[in-house]
């Protein structure tokens, strides 16, 4: 194995395991899934998790469940980028209909941005309405930009549907195997706030 493809394994396995979305299988099954071309045996590779306190995370967490009760999806680790996310959050909404809810808006972070506030302590929320109405999507962002503000999160925004809402947050999410995030976890925190 070249010294390259050992870095990148490091930094995925790193990174997947710092995230706190995924336990020692999924990693497993993520990275043979990235590297399948490289035929690599990793059921006995070292996984250290991360050994934060997951408080900054909760504090996010209880500002995305009070958003949820806000009529907005509020969704954790949403696809890989912000397409996927868009997606993801669209096909919750149908979901949500289909069980006689009216959402007004989704809100979401992706892998990428988790990526990022690992690397830079910055988290970027992706906001929106389902009708494709400026004016509603930028209620939205208002609604999920004060939220946050009174999560006492240091939070940036332009003001603007065209950028995303940005916290400073270190980020210190620990995996919970009792606890669902992503599309379930959204679909369940919704109905438990409406």
């Amino acid at each position: 194995m070249n010294q390259e493809l050992v870095d990148e394994i490091e930094y995925t396995k790193e990174l997947l395991a710092n995230s706190g979305f995924f336990n020692r299988e999924d990693i497993i099954e993520i990275l043979e899934e990235q590297f399948i071309e490289d035929d690599i045996d990793f059921s006995n590779i070292e996984i250290s998790f991360s050994q934060k306190d997951n408080s900054n995370f909760k504090v996010l967490e209880n500002a995305f469940i009070k958003l949820s009760g806000e009529n907005i999806i509020a969704i954790h680790n949403c696809g890989y980028d912000i397409e996927e996310g868009v997606t993801d959050a669209f096909e919750l909404f149908v979901h949500l209909k289909n069980n006689k809810y009216d959402p007004v808006g989704f809100c979401f972070y992706t892998f990428e941005d988790v990526e990022e506030a690992i690397e830079n302590n910055k988290l970027k929320i992706t906001f929106g309405d389902f009708e494709n109405s400026p004016d509603k999507a930028l209620e939205i962002g208002k609604i999920v930009f004060s939220t946050l503000k009174e999560s006492n999160f240091d939070v940036n925004w332009d003001e603007t549907v065209n950028n995303q809402i940005e916290i400073s947050i270190e980020w210190d999410k620990i995996f919970d195997e009792n606890k669902e995030y992503e599309m379930e976890g959204a679909f369940e925190a919704y109905i438990n706030n409406n």
